[in-house]
């Protein structure tokens, strides 16, 4: 899908063609439109399909006549999947003074700028709106990374609760979001210590200021992912040793009742023998009866209360 954005009075508006200082916004393109863009701006094909393969790391590269920039941003995956969140390549090109945004998903953070949510956007600006892009992206993870905590805690109120499969999976889930938020901020912030050393970001005093909010969300994003994913994995243990805890106890309390069940019918059990035992005679006589009986009952329950008192139960 293709949409072309340039500044208006009322903030961004679209237009039908690329036009100097406009942005073209390339979202889950197809092959034809992806040819369409590259014929009317004349660019290599190759540019713009680069930032399509999934697996992409953030990079910048600088060539004759356009200058792109890879950078990974995250997105929610879709209902009924394994993993919560991860991330995409959000490629960024900046050609014959017009900026290009290529992405397989539909992002929140060029949504963000789609519906003027942020601020002093200048789209003809092409630094100053590359380094909005990465804001809002450090902003972003800061919101899901919120978001994921939150989950983590309801998420750890139901294993209180109950100790099934389901929850636990759920934990594993959100322990994979972390693991690929992690992964993405740290190639970002390599990725932007590159780029300042590029002739492409000679910034004046106001840029300079952005670039350091930037990097300064960026690394706090990362300390708190880290920190998330220590508590996310400390949490995976312990329930993972509350688990085998609950199963001991509850393999321990079946072995004890088949002990003690097992005691009064191996006594009927010899008694049932067609042999000659104690009290059995005369023949009449409920004597053998009741004293098996009262036999049986008083070692069953010495037996119940010395597995009690040792806490076997």
């Amino acid at each position: 899908m293709i949409h072309i954005y340039v500044n208006s009075v009322h903030g961004l508006g679209q237009v039908a063609t690329p036009v100097p200082g406009s942005w073209v916004n390339l979202s889950n393109p197809t092959y034809e439109e992806l040819q369409s863009i590259s014929q009317q701006l004349s660019l290599p094909l190759d540019i713009l399909t680069d930032p399509l393969d999934i697996d992409k790391r953030a990079r910048c590269e600088a060539d004759e006549g356009y200058f792109m920039i890879i950078i990974r941003v995250p997105v929610q995956d879709p209902a009924g999947s394994h993993t919560m969140f991860f991330t995409v390549p959000l490629g960024i090109i900046v050609a014959h003074d017009v900026i290009i945004t290529v992405c397989r998903r539909e992002s929140d953070v060029l949504a963000d700028f789609i519906h003027n949510k942020v601020r002093n956007i200048h789209v003809a600006h092409h630094r100053r709106f590359v380094l909005q892009i990465f804001l809002r992206t450090a902003l972003l993870y800061l919101r899901d990374l919120k978001e994921i905590n939150i989950n983590a805690s309801i998420v750890q109120e139901k294993l209180h609760r109950s100790m099934v499969n389901k929850h636990l999976l759920g934990l594993l889930a959100l322990e994979k979001s972390l693991v690929y938020f992690t992964t993405s901020l740290r190639s970002n912030e390599l990725m932007i210590e590159r780029l300042r050393k590029t002739p492409f970001f000679s910034l004046d005093d106001s840029e300079q200021d952005l670039l350091e909010n930037v990097i300064v969300e960026n690394r706090q994003a990362i300390e708190v992912a880290n920190i998330y994913n220590n508590i996310l994995a400390g949490m995976m243990g312990a329930f993972a040793s509350i688990i085998n805890n609950n199963v001991n106890a509850v393999l321990k309390l079946l072995t004890s009742i088949t002990i003690i069940v097992a005691w009064p019918t191996l006594i009927f059990s010899m008694y049932g023998m067609n042999v000659h035992l104690p009290f059995q005679e005369p023949e009449n006589s409920y004597l053998g009866f009741t004293v098996v009986m009262l036999f049986t009952i008083v070692s069953t329950v010495a037996l119940v209360y010395i597995f009690i008192k040792r806490r076997w139960f």
